[in-house]
């Protein structure tokens, strides 16, 4: 039974040797996990919800404590929550109140890694209008503890020449751990933004 077999693999080889001479394709490999979290320009745009940086490029990071202080001494801080909410056929679709801090405004779906000209336009419109154009204006930007949303949207914010912008990266999750105050809002609305 061996001696069959081993005449026929050198049958083979003999008869076509350019099929015994190729080497194998390499294999394939899988895109690295780390080259699909961030776009080309460095915005995060997947796994939102997972552990951030000390830090977002341009922005200073502020902590509760120091988000009250600050909202004291400058009750004119402009506050943008860019927690995502589903917009279709040209509206928001929530089930759940949105309960953020009180000064606040609600810009959401702002903070994805690309955004298409509507979110983008809908953010820089809010944002010059809400710091009257003052590229020196304080801004505050937040969503929830360990989002990355937040983070992209103070990227761009300093990106597009704003000099005074906060990131609070505990969000609104450790505002209300702190038992401090929230109110019910809507999302601005992007057709009268």
């Amino acid at each position: 039974m061996f001696r069959p077999l081993l005449n026929l693999a050198l049958l083979v080889t003999f008869a076509f040797p350019a099929m015994a001479e190729t080497t194998p394709e390499p294999a394939r490999q899988a895109p690295n996990a780390e080259d699909t979290l961030f776009t080309s320009e460095g915005f995060r745009q997947d796994r939102y919800r997972s552990p951030t940086p000390a830090s977002a490029p341009g922005a200073r990071t502020v902590d509760t404590e120091t988000l009250q202080s600050l909202l004291e001494q400058n009750p004119d801080l402009v506050l943008i929550d860019v927690i995502n909410v589903e917009y279709r056929h040209d509206r928001f679709l929530q089930d759940d109140p949105h309960h953020t801090i009180p000064q606040a405004y609600w810009l959401p779906n702002t903070g994805k890694g690309s955004l298409d000209t509507l979110w983008h336009d809908y953010l820089m419109d809010n944002l010059a209008r809400l710091t009257a154009n003052d590229p020196e204006q304080p801004v505050v930007v937040f969503c929830k503890s360990d989002c990355w949303l937040s983070w992209n949207a103070a990227k761009r914010i300093t990106e597009a020449g704003y000099n005074n912008v906060y990131w609070y990266r505990d969000g609104i999750d450790s505002w209300v751990a702190a038992g401090l105050p929230t109110r019910t809002v809507e999302p601005v609305d992007p057709k009268h933004s």
